[in-house]
């Protein structure tokens, strides 16, 4: 089944792969949850020439992801117990896919690396990613799932053709809720489609993540400030004490589109809606390799948001 807003992406894959030399590079760009890692994986399928409905993993397709962070973690994984993910994909996992790249493919003539997200690449990893887009063995092909394409190396992103996925349509957004979410009402759905802006991954993330207490301590906060402190308590509290990696994702992409919202129609004095939105930006970018105390974090994002709290007077209000 083809994801909404997939159309334009598979008709220019398919035409490349139609043509007479197709580019060995790709880079998936779009939002976060809009599909773009279903997407390469059904795409690197149809490249090696997967059969339809074939289970399982295929020898020929190499997938770069989290990894454990640690020695630890790699135990518990290798016995198949839950463990804790690295905050970016390293460089040793750069060296074993290339060490692999020194031999033919195991079914066909054809073999495909996706690297999800490849904008959190560590920097050595990167540059060592770099040499094998420069030289890459014939035969392969490279697909670069990215949430924030600006993040990568100049020179990966030069060496890449882009695939942009769109975002979806409100209207289209709460079809979907209503279909895949149906315990969802309708605040809740109203809520999702406004701080997914259009990613219907993050929409079903943030229903399933019970997010909609978050987003109206958020908003308490921004109308009334919070002088006394209380509902940044509330506000952490709904949070939560240890709120796994991407519940602290959820929450930031959350604040940073409550913000964002004020910016509809005329501010008095728009100066501290846009400063606290950079702030958020700046703390969502350092999210993923920074170990955040949840609670504190917590904390900082209600200060920012009370700071902002008296920006969202209307000019002609």
């Amino acid at each position: 089944m083809t994801l909404l807003g997939h159309d334009e992406p598979w008709r220019e894959w398919r035409k490349a792969m139609g043509g007479e030399r197709m580019h060995h590079a790709w880079l998936l760009a779009g939002r976060r949850g809009v599909g773009k890692g279903s997407f390469a994986l059904a795409a690197a399928r149809e490249l090696i020439g997967a059969a339809p409905g074939e289970g399982g993993s295929h020898p020929d397709i190499i997938t770069l992801t989290y990894g454990p962070k640690d020695e630890k973690e790699e135990r518990k994984r290798a016995d198949g117990k839950p463990y804790e993910q690295a905050r970016s994909i390293r460089i040793a996992q750069i060296r074993a896919m290339q060490a692999r790249l020194g031999t033919r493919p195991t079914l066909g003539d054809k073999r495909a690396i996706i690297i999800d997200p490849a904008d959190d690449l560590e920097r050595n990893a990167a540059n060592a990613l770099l040499k094998s887009l420069e030289e890459p063995p014939v035969g392969t092909y490279f697909l670069l799932v990215a949430h924030s394409p600006a993040r990568l190396l100049p020179t990966i992103r030069s060496r890449c053709r882009v695939l942009r996925f769109p975002t979806i349509a409100d209207a289209e957004m709460d079809r979907l809720l209503r279909e895949l979410s149906p315990g969802a009402d309708d605040p809740t759905r109203a809520a999702a489609i406004a701080a997914a802006a259009g990613s219907p991954g993050a929409a079903f993330q943030f229903v399933e993540l019970e997010l909609g207490k978050v987003a109206r301590a958020m908003t308490d906060i921004l109308d009334r400030g919070d002088p006394g402190f209380q509902l940044r308590g509330t506000l952490a509290g709904l949070i939560g004490a240890r709120p796994d990696r991407e519940r602290i994702r959820a929450v930031l992409e959350l604040a940073r589109s409550v913000v964002a919202q004020r910016l509809d129609g005329g501010l008095a004095d728009p100066r501290p809606i846009i400063d606290t939105h950079s702030e958020l930006v700046r703390l969502t970018g350092e999210q993923p390799t920074y170990n955040f105390d949840a609670g504190l974090l917590a904390m900082e994002i209600g200060t920012l948001l009370a700071r902002a709290a008296g920006a969202s007077e209307r000019a002609n209000g």
